[in-house]
């Protein structure tokens, strides 16, 4: 309104600026149009299309940490939301529940493991499992078995061969399923001194990290990919 014054009715810019309760600074500015902007926005939309369960948190993180990019987190958010990628996601509606005792902590490595176990299926119907393991200190993934069957021998021999390069754990936390009550693997954890540590039935919650673990393997795994064979799998699984 102040240019469109000084313009029309040839007023005093100072006057104009005066009478519009503006400083002359802000009459003067020129907004200064970076080609930045281009790059933030071809980062996002790749970064989005390879990720496709990222929102904008994920991505400014890659992109500052990984990538180590200098662009503020409000302009990067703003060209996220022109490009309406905010509108991919659908936030899920929260359930207020009790809250969980607090866990226990490990202070180093190898002091925790976690396991479990997840379903899928390959392209012609025929279902596989996944033999879950991580760190409960750092949450780093130990490994992923994928078989059509893992009992307890299969679970014994994955955790050998992760022991070998990582080291023997303290202890190892799982449900009570079948492969984790065999015989087997408890006189293996029993000869290698690991306790066997077991949740109450029906409470996931006691082992929170590995569940979470279990959503990323499925969002960023299993639910993007049709598996031709359990090579296939595998070879995903590895990457």
């Amino acid at each position: 309104m102040a240019v469109k014054a000084v313009e029309k009715y040839k007023v005093n810019i100072r006057l104009s600026c005066q009478a519009f309760g503006i400083s002359e600074t802000c009459y003067r500015y020129q907004p200064k149009l970076s080609s930045e902007n281009a790059e933030v926005a071809d980062w996002l939309l790749r970064l989005t299309t390879a990720n496709k369960r990222w929102g904008f948190g994920l991505c400014f993180l890659y992109l500052r940490n990984v990538k180590h990019r200098p662009w503020n987190h409000k302009r990067v958010y703003r060209i996220y939301r022109e490009l309406e990628l905010n509108l991919r996601i659908k936030p899920k509606q929260r359930l207020l529940r009790d809250r969980p005792d607090p866990l226990s902590v490990p202070v180093a490595i190898n002091q925790v493991w976690l396991m479990d176990f997840m379903s899928d299926a390959l392209v012609g119907g025929r279902k596989f499992r996944t033999f879950n393991v991580i760190d409960d200190y750092n949450r780093e993934g130990l490994g992923i078995e994928v078989d059509f069957s893992l009992p307890s021998t299969r679970v014994v021999r994955a955790l050998d061969q992760i022991i070998e390069w990582r080291g023997k754990p303290a202890a190892i936390r799982c449900d009570n399923g079948s492969e984790n009550l065999a015989a087997e693997l408890v006189n293996w954890a029993n000869r290698n001194h690991i306790t066997m540590l077991y949740i109450q039935p029906g409470k996931p919650t006691q082992n929170p990290y590995i569940e979470r673990y279990n959503r990323t393997v499925r969002h960023e795994w299993l639910d993007l990919h049709a598996f031709e064979s359990l090579q296939h799998a595998r070879e995903l699984a590895t990457q």
